[in-house]
């Protein structure tokens, strides 16, 4: 199924470069509609039900489109998604969009986990540091870990930059252990 989720997400990213499309906003719109089909079990069986038309899935799409001031790709692209039965899987293609997009972009999201909480100037400072390792913009999001005692970790993808002074306890332990 991700596969399946990869190729839409694709395709709509394509369509947004192409026509030269706010990344920023076309997300947010992916996101917002994926979130009010994945919260409401009513709206998710009308649009995913095959005993309700499509002209009736169709018209409902525009009034949500018209109320959430969603622009007309978006539309074609939620409407593609109910022609080919892919509705149910809008959460796993928005998420999917937004790598897309991130990777044409070149921004790399971080998740940083510090032992206490980082002033601006830390967080810029590490924000840079972290674009230069990566060669990418960062977009970084941070949290805070009292367990690591001191400095941070920062993921970024399946990539772990441990700084904290609980991982260096534990390689010095691991060198004293192994000799």
């Amino acid at each position: 199924m991700a596969a399946v989720a990869g190729r839409y997400a694709r395709a709509f990213a394509e369509v947004v470069a192409e026509r030269g499309m706010d990344p920023e906003k076309t997300v947010a719109e992916l996101m917002q509609m994926a979130e009010l089909v994945g919260s409401s079990h009513e709206l998710r069986n009308v649009l995913i039900n095959p005993a309700v038309e499509h002209k009736q899935k169709i018209s409902l799409l525009d009034a949500i489109i018209k109320k959430m001031d969603g622009s007309k790709p978006l539309r074609n692209f939620v409407a593609v998604l109910i022609d080919h039965k892919r509705l149910g899987q809008i959460g796993e293609i928005a998420d999917q969009f937004k790598q897309q997009l991130d990777e044409r972009m070149g921004i790399a999201d971080a998740r940083v986990s510090s032992a206490r909480e980082l002033s601006a100037s830390e967080k810029k400072f590490l924000e840079q540091r972290l674009a230069t390792v990566t060669g990418k913009t960062v977009r970084a999001t941070y949290s805070e870990d009292a367990s690591l005692l001191g400095g941070a970790v920062v993921r970024i993808g399946s990539t772990i930059y441990d700084g904290s002074v609980r991982g260096q306890l534990e390689r010095l332990k691991e060198d004293l252990v192994n000799g």
